[in-house]
């Protein structure tokens, strides 16, 4: 029996149900705080990142330097696209600071962090930490909807600049507009 429950917990952190497996446009939903607005603190707990196994708040670690952060409900194969793309325009933009974190929503975090492991792995994600929320509601200042299955915002010191949240994963043409919107947070 509890094997049969920590599958169920670990298909559902990583989003394996029939449903995300089926190939569909993401519709933008509503998701996050308002462009113009600024980001509020909040903490994760670091699974692959500089502060791993340690809880911070990565809003306030990088202050008002650009930044990324990624809330994502699983981490299928065009998630980690996202996030691998996002790690390489990270470090292309290192001398402007531009910084970035995932934050991995589920209700069963501790049952998510191995997975997020192998991913960082998989991928060679060295400059973007992927971070584990305490619940799949987020951060309650950041009002993420629970339609939005990848919600992505880009601030600097002036706030949110770049505000992107999809009914499903997001599509290889999305991922490539969410990239190339990171100038917004670089001018």
């Amino acid at each position: 029996m509890k094997k049969l429950v920590f599958g169920l917990a670990l298909a559902l952190c990583l989003g394996l149900s029939a449903h995300n497996l089926m190939a569909a446009e993401a519709d933008e939903v509503k998701s996050g705080p308002e462009v113009g607005s600024q980001p509020a603190p909040f903490v994760v707990e670091d699974v692959t990142g500089p502060a791993k196994g340690e809880t911070l708040c990565y809003r306030c670690r990088y202050s008002g330097r650009p930044t990324i952060a990624i809330f994502a409900r699983d981490m299928d194969a065009n998630v980690q696209d996202l996030v691998k793309q996002i790690d390489s325009t990270v470090a292309k933009n290192s001398d402007q600071k531009l910084s970035a974190f995932v934050v991995m929503l589920s209700d069963s975090p501790a049952d998510c962090k191995g997975e997020l492991e192998k991913v960082a792995a998989a991928n060679k994600i060295e400059e973007t930490p992927l971070t584990v929320f305490k619940d799949s509601k987020g951060p309650k200042p950041y009002k993420v909807s629970k339609d939005a299955k990848v919600s992505v915002m880009m601030w600097n010191a002036e706030g949110v600049k770049v505000n992107h949240a999809f009914s499903a994963n997001p599509t290889k043409e999305q991922i490539s507009t969410i990239v190339a919107d990171t100038k917004k947070i670089l001018e």
